[in-house]
């Protein structure tokens, strides 16, 4: 299961083309709201998530952990003892983690960027720490994959589709879409 947190004040291009991008690959997604399942992104649109940070009691099913940017919304995410928990398992045990925006600073700051090549917003190089900056829209190394922003959010969503579903499906998806490259 791939979980997408969000978190009041989240960038809502790179959180709902992200989450439609998965499920147009029938990817197992599950929206996660930080402490409501109501939330309200950076332009003011509410969503109703799955599930709140109050219903994850397990880590069993977590093949992934999607973490949208904006602001606060990062700021927001990284203050939730749930998330980082969520973080920290994906981490220690191999599974996908996904930062677009502002996002990769968290993943910076919880020291998980290490010897890691990253990209994010310009102007949150320095808060990715121990990373080699990348200057590319996405950037993927091992199990960490970042993006630069809302513009790449469907380019961002296509990479994790590839790391499920494989480069051909996501060159299908890609055509399918009528996303240039």
């Amino acid at each position: 299961m791939i979980y997408v947190f969000l978190a009041n004040g989240f960038e809502e291009i790179e959180a709902i083309a992200t989450i439609d991008v998965l499920r147009r690959a029938e990817l197992g997604v599950i929206t996660v709201g930080v402490g409501s399942k109501q939330i309200t992104g950076a332009h003011g649109i509410t969503v109703t998530a799955d599930k709140q940070t109050a219903d994850l009691v397990t880590f069993s099913d977590v093949d992934a952990v999607v973490l949208p940017g904006g602001m606060p919304g990062t700021l927001n995410l990284e203050k939730d003892k749930v998330v980082r928990k969520f973080i920290e398992f994906a981490e220690c045990n191999g599974r996908l983690i996904a930062a677009i925006c502002a996002a990769p600073s968290i993943l910076g700051h919880m020291g998980l960027l290490e010897g890691k090549k990253a990209t994010c917003f310009p102007g949150f190089e320095e808060q990715l720490i121990g990373a080699e900056f990348v200057n590319d829209s996405v950037v993927r190394d091992g199990n960490l994959i970042t993006a630069k922003g809302a513009g790449v959010a469907i380019d961002f969503g296509l990479e994790i589709v590839k790391v499920f579903c494989g480069d051909t499906e996501a060159k299908r998806m890609r055509n399918a879409m009528q996303c240039a490259r």
